[in-house]
């Protein structure tokens, strides 16, 4: 089971989504390839010790619920995100693939999301009305009907298409049910400094995975590192992911419309189960 599933099952949704909702628009995408591994925290700190079992701290709570609630407030954004998704192979041995994500968001009905992960790259375009699916390398797309928000699009195409993208569900945190329903446990760790910003380092315990997230500390409280752990698979597989931010992007009209290169050939969408 990958790091997307191990969250998705556990309620967290690792998925696209959550950073377009947070924002207001609820869109997110995917970046070029690392080709080395980035090590986000850039020194140590001397963490508390853990929540006891079945204790969620309610600072490690709020500091979710301002995050979601700051993220709204960006009508448009770009983050980038170097990744490491590890995964059990038929052997039992634990593999680590690397790979980066690009989101584009405008709120409310615009996204461009670029994934790549090896020599795999996929780019998912939203421009209100429709959204395409393209596989640069064969020169494949696929397009289907999308409602008029990114929210209620990227809910679609999970449900019907079981098409999800990274950290959904943890960037609009304070929307719907209360997520803190689902936590066994929240704690704050102590500060910590990634990719040369001061943040705070929290640590949550769901039923199926632990996670830790790093916030950027002040009045700009963005997600700047993520870190998920498979909690019952006995080789714990992990995704990382480090985040870099531009809350002020210049975006044209043609960053969310898809124009197909010459080669390129247009297929089918299947629902899932089909």
């Amino acid at each position: 089971m990958n790091a997307a599933q191990w969250a998705r099952a556990a309620g967290l949704g690792v998925c696209v989504a959550a950073l377009l909702v947070a924002s207001g628009a609820l869109a997110t995408t995917a970046a070029a390839p690392a080709n080395t591994t980035v090590k986000a925290a850039t020194a140590k700190t001397t963490a508390k010790p853990a929540a006891r079992k079945g204790v969620v701290e309610p600072g490690s709570v709020q500091a979710l619920h301002a995050m979601s609630a700051y993220l709204r407030t960006i009508p448009t954004f770009s983050v980038k995100m170097d990744t490491e998704r590890d995964e059990v192979d038929d052997y039992g041995q634990l593999l680590t693939f690397t790979g980066g994500t690009t989101y584009r968001v405008k709120s409310p009905d615009g996204f461009n999301m670029e994934f790549a992960e090896g020599d795999k790259v996929r780019s998912y375009i939203y421009d209100g009305k429709s959204v395409t699916m393209f596989d640069p390398a064969t020169g494949y797309y696929t397009v289907f009907k999308a409602p008029g928000t990114i929210r209620q699009t990227l809910d679609l195409a999970a449900e019907k298409y079981g098409l999800t993208v990274p950290l959904d569900d943890l960037f609009h945190w304070d929307q719907g049910e209360d997520p803190a329903k689902a936590l066994i446990s929240g704690h704050y760790v102590g500060p910590a400094r990634v990719n040369g910003q001061d943040a705070e380092h929290y640590a949550f315990r769901q039923k199926s995975v632990d996670w830790q997230i790093w916030i950027a500390k002040g009045d700009k409280p963005l997600p700047l590192r993520v870190v998920i752990v498979g909690a019952t698979d006995p080789a714990r597989p992990q995704f990382e992911a480090n985040l870099v931010w531009d809350t002020a992007p210049q975006f044209t009209a043609e960053t969310f419309v898809f124009t197909p290169p010459a080669n390129a050939k247009m297929i089918p969408i299947r629902s899932e189960g089909q």
